[in-house]
């Protein structure tokens, strides 16, 4: 019963909260916050009682919940992080409405019930909760044209790839396991498990935003950043990720499945990380970097290294979401996520800047920071990992880790420089001026303020901001308290520690000299255009598709039905003019003659007896005749 109020409570709330409308506004945030301390008191109440539920479904189906050791670790950390969002977003005017409110609480409810699920049928609802909850927060402003494209393109991405489990739950049945249950899909036969593993990699992988997706995380930065703190750095992006730590057994079992996993998360921990130096937009920055640590939990995944995995999606969480929190803070402050503009942000807001740092630092993976410490777990497992590419898995991994120094150091380099006066500054009043050379004058001279600054930071930011940076500081200590899924197998050696530390450094120190040199334009910029490439490979023939089987069915299939009811009228007026005359005769030529008959048959009707008695004896007559024609024939 507890399980079912945890998925309940915020559901409830939720759907009651945006059903509300504009008249539950003014207590939408206290709401908000109170149930959302109500659903983190209920997690650790799940965490520490381990409950397990079901209830019938379809025919042989149940949807099944539990917390378990993995399933432990995220209902914490979703129930811990909408509170922190839930009380910074009640500092922000636009976001203290029911609509928000209620919204980030339904979204909250299917991802606790997406990773408390035992199978296939209960995780495909929640799924789907989560698809449409996560296109409405996207497109929150929904007056912004650039917010609902980037929540379309975020759907319309994802629900492709979502189309896997779909294809995943139909292989399961066909190979025989009717309860969709997740330990029984290794078990799938027949050659549907190859099917089956292929559905769940593809709805993963479009999920945690990994190559070739990658694309619509970067549209979804339109939304708010309350949203991509929640969405977009613990629970929809890591919902793929944790899908595949939940069934590394299937992908074990599936010769191919590990492999090509490892090296989309190592390809895209290196490939984003290289994205996210070259961005302009700090929360583009960041959602490159989520790209990129979501590749080393998708290469743990591939190699079996399900603890390193979930430290790794624990210790980014924490980091993650108080970078966006933070970053959102200097955007209603100063009205621009421009890297470009945000010099001084950091001595202006000496609070927010500390605690910028820090998740900074531990993006960075600078030791002993949280995801350092799991970063470096990851890439044990992937050298530990069995097969030839275990050297190549860990060399990947390192230079992404490389890359991922260079990109929070560039981040740390422009919030700290001394502010300078630019021309949409000059007309707020936003930063006060300063002398000191003109900013690098490739900085774009349209990216100007983006909203209306405010000149402060709500005081209600501070305890999330906080208690967030602790998180971002000292999760890496989790291997050391731990047991079980805390205690990831194997741990590094002193040596992979040193090698890891050193190049950190390294990259950090070089992208702090580094940072206004670094380019900041070609396809880097534009994330590999694999936008434009997924508009030309499969949207542009969709769409062909989609016309030419419009002209089809204009042409070929409604012509047809044209042409034969034109047939029909032709025929019905052909008979009409020539058939029903001809048929109206015939007709009444029979009513005429049955009328000729009816006069014949009343003529010997005379009512004189003697006739009658005339008539019949003709008629015998006739008879005996005719009766002895036949007998003297036969």
């Amino acid at each position: 019963m507890l399980l079912w109020w945890l998925i309940a409570v915020p559901l409830m709330a939720g759907a009651l909260l945006i059903a509300g409308g504009r008249r539950v506004d003014p207590l939408a945030p206290g709401l908000g916050v109170g149930v959302s301390a109500v659903v983190l008191a209920l997690a650790v109440a799940t965490v520490l009682t381990r409950p397990v539920t079901d209830a019938a479904l379809f025919a042989g189906i149940r949807a099944g919940f539990a917390v378990d050791g993995l399933s432990a670790v995220l209902v914490l950390t979703v129930a811990g992080v909408l509170v922190a969002v839930l009380v910074f977003a009640a500092g922000e005017a636009p976001l203290r409405t029911g609509r928000f409110t209620g919204l980030m609480l339904v979204f909250a409810a299917a991802m606790l019930a997406a990773v408390t699920a035992t199978g296939l049928a209960p995780l495909l609802m929640a799924w789907e909760v989560m698809g449409a909850a996560s296109w409405a927060l996207i497109g929150y402003h929904y007056r912004d044209p650039a917010a609902v494209r980037g929540a379309h393109t975020a759907f319309l991405t994802t629900r492709t790839a979502d189309l896997g489990l779909y294809l995943a739950a139909g292989a399961a049945l066909a190979g025989g396991v009717g309860a969709l249950s997740f330990d029984d899909l290794p078990a799938a036969g027949g050659g549907w498990r190859e099917l089956l593993a292929a559905g769940v990699v593809v709805a993963a992988l479009g999920k945690s935003a990994q190559l070739p997706f990658s694309f619509w995380l970067s549209g979804a930065m339109r939304g708010p950043s309350p949203v991509s703190a929640l969405l977009h750095s613990a629970t929809m992006v890591a919902a793929g990720a944790y899908l595949l730590l939940r069934l590394t057994p299937l992908l074990g079992s599936v010769g191919w499945a590990g492999p090509l996993v490892a090296w989309v998360g190592a390809a895209t921990a290196l490939g984003l990380g290289l994205v996210a130096v070259a961005q302009r937009d700090l929360k583009q920055l960041l959602a490159a970097s989520t790209c990129a640590q979501l590749g080393y939990m998708i290469l743990a995944a591939g190699v079996g290294g399900t603890g390193a995995g979930v430290l790794q999606l624990v210790a980014h969480a924490a980091t993650k979401s108080l970078l966006f929190l933070a970053a959102g803070a200097w955007l209603s402050a100063l009205g621009t996520k421009q890297l470009g503009r945000l010099d001084g942000a950091a001595r202006r807001f000496p609070f927010v800047g500390v605690v910028f740092t820090v998740g900074a630092l531990s993006l960075a993976g600078l030791p002993p920071l949280s995801l350092s410490v799991a970063k470096d777990t990851v890439l044990a497992a992937a050298l530990a990992a069995p097969g030839p590419d275990a050297v190549a898995l860990y060399a990947v991994g390192l230079a992404g880790a490389a890359v991922a120094a260079v990109y929070s150091t560039k981040a740390l380099w422009f919030v700290w420089q001394p502010p300078h006066r630019h021309p949409a500054q000059v007309a707020t009043g936003a930063v006060a001026q300063r002398s000191g050379p003109a900013w690098p004058a490739d900085d774009e001279p349209h990216v100007g303020l983006e909203q209306a600054p405010t000149g402060q930071v709500p005081t209600v930011s501070g305890p999330p901001l906080v208690l967030l940076a602790i998180g971002a500081a000292t999760l890496g200590v989790l291997p050391l308290l731990g047991s079980g899924i805390l205690r990831p197998e194997p741990a590094p050696h002193w040596w992979e520690l040193v090698i890891s530390a050193v190049v950190a450094a390294a990259a950090a120190g070089w992208g702090w000299r580094a940072a206004a040199r670094l380019p900041a334009a070609g396809l880097l910029a534009r994330w590999f255009d694999l936008e434009r490439a997924a508009h030309v490979l499969i949207v542009v023939p969709v769409l062909g598709a989609a016309m030419a089987l419009a002209r089809f069915d204009d042409r070929v299939l409604d012509g047809g039905v044209d042409a034969t009811a034109r047939a029909t009228l032709t025929a019905a007026r052909l008979l009409d003019r020539r058939g029903e005359p001809a048929v109206d005769g015939l007709v009444r030529g029979v009513a005429e003659g049955a009328r000729a008959l009816g006069r014949w048959a009343r003529r010997p009707q005379t009512g004189q007896l003697h006739q009658y008695y005339a008539q019949a004896s003709v008629g015998f007559g006739v008879l005996a005749v005719l009766a002895v024609v036949v007998l003297v024939v036969s």
